[in-house]
């Protein structure tokens, strides 16, 4: 995003909050608007009508028993600030130094409210209200159910509780997040390039939110240095303002968000804490679960139930359940906003149903993944019907799967069953610390509501796709080649790739949830094979040839057994003539524009396994082999998978054992640096062994599910079964993640002390 520049340009920065809780009771902006280079500088007050609070982006799904109170961020704090680096004004100058230097001259005047840091403390009838409208801080209060809990508890012949903490992480992309915006008045257009995840939507909204057509709104989203979930935001502070202050001014408008104003200004995720119980027959079948918690949305909710809904439903897992009480309660805490960030709550919920099964394999003698085999749910169940509300707002079916398959698989790679024996007797003969660790998962990709896509065959021979997503390098362009090249006989390198740019195709929702190869890629295959269809019947009246006896291939139509053939280029051609007669309904060129909105969303699955080696008196770790056996239905693009799953193990990785955002009892961020908040680096990621599984969907004509998040979302439960495993300690048991070496020093520790008191 840095690298537009246009003439004229000014440069923005803002003001923020450095309390994360208090009364604003005046903002001066004299001091800045008096130093050199400044422009502008406006407060909330200032911004007239345009101050509203943002939209509500996700509504609560239909779901019976639920309470829901929406409080959405607004453009700039105005009486109140509710979490540090709340943006309060912001300075336009002719660079961002002077830029700098004017908002540091902001006299700020903020009365300090006590804050709301912690998750229950923060629902109890004392706590400071963060949102005055409301009676406390609860934001919402779900629960959903199937079956009979309670008599299912009563009949089992073993039930295990046990509370978990999730904590929250930063998504930490390389790019941080940027607005341009460049108002042509005498061409009427507004140009804004973002690091948005998704611009026709922001389009949309701008459009609105300025009182302009959409067709004089152009937004272009450019390769982004990732995304992870917190791009898709719609909208941000700073996505409304800099459109509006490029508006005002007639001169573009550029904001980029630093490293440290990202830990602050741009949404994280996980905050979470987990009462939960599961309930088995004597042979470990699950009869039951329930699990109640309470979930972080920061000050704000305008991502709505997202979060919490993704862990409901990802906690059943691969996994026959037959009864079902899942409830959450949504507290507004002092902290920056939650919003999906890879694996968007699915973490959570895989992390406490595989925990309790490891439990009820501890407590029955059962082996960790023969307890999982006797759950599973089999190919013929499917599709399976879990009685619950997913976050697309339809019901929880999973469509497709072989889930002991996988873990025949994923077990025999990682040689599950002679480990004990071989490798981890022989690194305890040395005195060394090696476990071992094997889980499994669900996730629910590719949801709703649809994407377009537009394919074009030129005179040149080239041809173009375009599509409405924009691409934060899952390889997007590679794969949607393949599938237009595939129906037209072309190479990937004759096709021409445009995304996330409004002016070349408006309509679209954006790249999240697992959904770009599913939702996206379809409507790219169907507009190919619209366009396969005219080629195949203008060629046949061309080549005078029955079109089953022609065939694509190396860009050329050919009559099969003969010599005659004619280029896509000469076609394309003769599919817009200058001169005569038109075939009366006929349509000119060689093109086609088409959709694709699945009925629901699929269900990708996975097993992954892990050996690792602790250092007990430093805590330190390796990881000495990584497994992954993936099932993502049809795989369009190995390479491209494997890179998915890879960047999704690396942040996995990240989230359990060196990822975790501190803040104190005043809600104050602790480690707003990478300095202090521990990313995995090259030398922590390991190799990454990977063998995929093909159970297609029978959703899309594609048969593919999603795999963008896969790779992050078991690694937690992962890493506290190998943990486990590798120390053998009595009563040692990892119920929190992330982790981190000086944490897991205390917890080897703590269990130590009360191993052997002496």
């Amino acid at each position: 995003m840095d690298d537009v520049h246009l003439d004229g340009m000014l440069h923005a920065a803002f003001v923020r909050s450095d309390y994360a809780h208090g009364i604003l009771k005046g903002v001066d902006l004299s001091a800045a608007l008096e130093h050199p280079g400044v422009i502008a500088a406006y407060a909330a007050q200032d911004l007239g009508d345009y101050w509203e609070p943002g939209p509500l982006l996700v509504p609560p799904p239909p779901i019976e028993r639920l309470e829901f109170h929406a409080a959405t961020q607004v453009p700039l704090a105005r009486d109140k600030v509710r979490h540090v680096g709340e943006p309060i004004a912001v300075i336009v100058a002719r660079s961002r130094y002077e830029a700098e230097d004017g908002a540091a001259l902001v006299e700020v005047d903020i009365d300090p409210l006590p804050a709301v840091s912690e998750l229950a403390p923060g629902l109890e009838p004392d706590a400071p209200r963060i949102h005055d409208q409301f009676e406390s801080n609860l934001a919402a209060h779900v629960i959903q159910e199937k079956g009979a809990w309670d008599e299912a508890r009563a009949r089992a012949h073993r039930v295990i509780k046990r509370e978990f903490v999730y904590d929250r992480g930063a998504s930490a992309p390389m790019e941080n997040r940027g607005v341009v915006a460049n108002w042509d008045a005498r061409s009427r257009e507004l140009t804004v390039w973002d690091t948005t995840q998704a611009p026709i939507p922001i389009r949309n909204g701008l459009a609105a939110m300025l009182g302009l057509p959409q067709s004089e709104v152009r937004v272009i989203a450019p390769f982004i240095g990732g995304g992870f979930g917190p791009k898709i935001m719609m909208f941000y502070p700073e996505e409304v303002l800099i459109p509006w202050i490029s508006m005002r001014l007639g001169r573009p408008v550029k904001w980029i968000e630093d490293r440290q104003e990202s830990f602050f200004a741009t949404t994280q995720e996980r905050g979470q804490a987990h009462e939960a119980e599961i309930a088995v027959d004597e042979e470990g079948r699950i009869l039951g679960v329930r699990d109640v918690f309470l979930t972080d949305t920061g000050a704000y909710n305008p991502y709505g139930l997202t979060i919490p809904i993704n862990t409901q439903c990802t906690l059943l897992g691969p996994y026959r359940v037959p009864n079902y009480y899942t409830e959450f309660r949504m507290v507004f805490t002092n902290k920056p906003i939650c919003t999906p960030v890879r694996g968007a709550g699915r973490q959570h919920g895989v992390f406490v149903m595989e925990r309790l099964l490891d439990r009820a394999a501890d407590e029955l003698g059962i082996d960790r993944v023969e307890i999982r085999r006797l759950n599973y749910l089999n190919p013929d169940e499917f599709p399976h019907d879990h009685e619950i509300i997913f976050q697309d707002f339809s019901p929880l079916v999973y469509d497709s799967g072989n889930y002991a398959e996988v873990m025949d698989r994923a077990a025999e790679m990682i040689d599950y069953a002679g480990f004990a024996s071989g490798e981890g007797a022989a690194a305890r003969a040395q005195g060394r610390h090696v476990g071992i660790g094997v889980v499994s998962y669900v996730e629910g990709t590719g949801i709703g509501p649809y994407e377009g896509a537009r394919v074009t065959i030129e005179p040149s021979g080239r041809v173009n796709l375009v599509t409405g997503v924009g691409t934060q390098g899952q390889g997007h362009f590679t794969s949607f080649a393949q599938l237009v090249a595939e129906q037209l006989g072309v190479g990937t390198e004759d096709v021409e790739v445009v995304t996330g740019d409004t002016a070349r195709f408006a309509w679209g929702t954006g790249t999240f949830a697992s959904r770009g190869a599913v939702v996206a890629g379809n409507a790219c295959h169907a507009a190919a094979v619209l366009v396969r269809e005219k080629v195949l019947a203008l060629a046949s009246t061309v080549l005078e040839a029955a079109v089953e006896d022609l065939e694509l291939a190396h860009g050329q139509v050919r009559v099969a057994g003969s010599g005659a053939s004619i280029s896509l280029g000469d076609l394309a051609a003769r599919a817009n003539p200058l001169r005569g007669a038109v075939t009366p309904g006929a349509e000119p060129g060689l093109e086609a524009t088409a959709y694709f909105g699945p009925e629901r969303g699929a269900t990708a699955n996975g097993v992954h396994a892990m050996i690792l080696e602790v250092h007990p008196e430093t805590a330190e770790i390796d990881i000495l082999r990584y497994v992954v056996v993936h099932d993502c239905g049809r795989v369009i693009n190995p390479m491209i998978v494997e890179g998915q799953i890879h960047g999704g193990v690396a942040h996995g990785i990240g989230n359990s054992f060196y990822e975790q955002l501190v803040f104190d009892e005043g809600a104050q961020l602790l480690n707003a640096s990478f300095m202090d908040y521990l990313l995995p680096t090259a030398t922590d990621v390991p190799t990454i062994e990977t063998a995929h599984v093909e159970t297609p969907s029978p959703l899309n004509p594609l048969g593919v599910k999603g795999v963008g998040e896969a790779g992050a979302i078991p690694v937690g439960a992962l890493f506290a079964q190998a943990l486990e495993d590798a120390l053998d300690i009595d009563g040692f048991e990892v119920r929190e993640m992330p982790l981190s070496p000086n944490r897991l020093f205390e917890l080897i520790r703590d269990a130590r002390e009360k191993d052997d008191p002496c």
